[in-house]
C-alpha cells in the first residue's frame, strides 16, 4: 500500500527513528492493566461467545420491510434456526445501534476471532470482536485513537502533518507477536485518511495483549507509518 507524505518534519522522523530501534531491539512495551475501556460487545452479562454464534443466511427480506432493521434481523435469525448464542449476539449488537451478526469464527493464537457482519451499513460491512479465554469481547474497531495514543509523541507529530485524518474501519488483522510468559499479542492495521475515498495518509497498527492463559490485558500502539 502506498502511503503519501507531502512534507516530513524533523520531529517525525526522530519519533519514527526511535519506534524503529525501539523494535528492531526486541522490546516489547508495558501493557496498559486498565482493560475495562478497551471491551465492548457482550460484556459480563451476554454470555461467552464462541463458534455457536455464527449464523449464515440471507437478510434480503430485511432491506425492503416494513418493521426496523434490527427486529427485522433478529426476527430473521429465529426463524432461520439461529442458536441461541447467535440471537444473543445480534440483540447486542441491536443495542449498540449496530444491526448485525456473527458470520465466521477462528481461534488465532488461542484467541476467539469473531467475524461481524453489518448489512444495513451503507460503508464498512464487516468487523471483529477478540474474545479472550473469560469471554471479554474487544472490538478492534472502537477507539481506536484513545487519550494513550493521543498523547504520544510520534502521534503529535503525525497529526501537525496531517491534521484531517482519522482511523478508517475495518481494521484488518497483520500477524501476531510472542510475548514473555506465554502471552500473546495480536496485530490488527487500520488506515487513516480524511475521507472514505482519499487516500490513505498513513496506517495505525495496534497491539491487543494477552496472558498465557489468553485474558486480555490491554492494547498497545505498536506503529504509527
Amino acid at each position: 500500500m502506498k502511503t503519501l507524505y507531502r512534507t516530513t518534519p524533523l520531529l517525525l522522523v526522530l519519533a519514527l527513528a526511535a519506534c524503529q530501534n525501539r523494535q528492531s531491539a526486541g522490546e516489547v512495551p508495558p501493557v496498559v492493566h486498565d482493560v475495562t475501556a478497551h471491551t465492548t460487545g457482550l460484556g459480563s452479562t451476554g454470555g461467552k461467545l464462541d463458534a455457536s454464534a455464527v449464523w449464515n443466511g440471507s437478510l434480503d427480506a430485511c432491506r425492503n420491510a416494513a418493521t426496523a432493521s434490527d427486529t427485522c434481523l433478529i426476527d430473521t435469525l429465529r426463524k432461520g434456526g439461529a442458536s441461541a448464542a447467535a440471537l444473543t449476539a445480534a440483540r447486542n449488537l441491536a443495542a449498540q445501534d449496530n444491526p448485525g451478526y456473527v458470520s465466521a469464527w477462528q481461534s488465532v493464537e488461542g484467541v476467539g476471532v469473531a467475524t461481524l457482519e453489518f448489512p444495513f451499513r451503507a460503508n464498512t460491512n464487516e468487523g471483529t470482536w477478540l474474545v479472550d479465554a473469560s469471554g471479554r469481547t474487544v472490538d478492534v474497531d472502537r477507539d481506536v485513537l484513545d487519550d494513550n495514543t493521543r498523547s504520544l509523541p510520534e502521534y503529535k507529530a503525525f497529526i501537525t502533518v496531517h491534521p484531517d485524518a482519522v482511523p478508517f474501519a475495518p481494521a484488518i488483522a497483520s500477524g501476531s507477536d510472542a510475548l514473555p510468559d506465554g502471552g500473546v499479542r495480536l496485530r490488527y492495521r487500520t488506515p487513516l485518511r480524511s475521507c472514505h475515498a482519499c487516500a490513505d495518509e498513513g496506517m495505525l497498527t495496534i497491539g491487543y495483549d494477552f496472558d498465557a492463559k489468553r485474558n486480555f490485558k490491554g492494547r498497545q500502539l505498536v506503529e504509527l507509518r
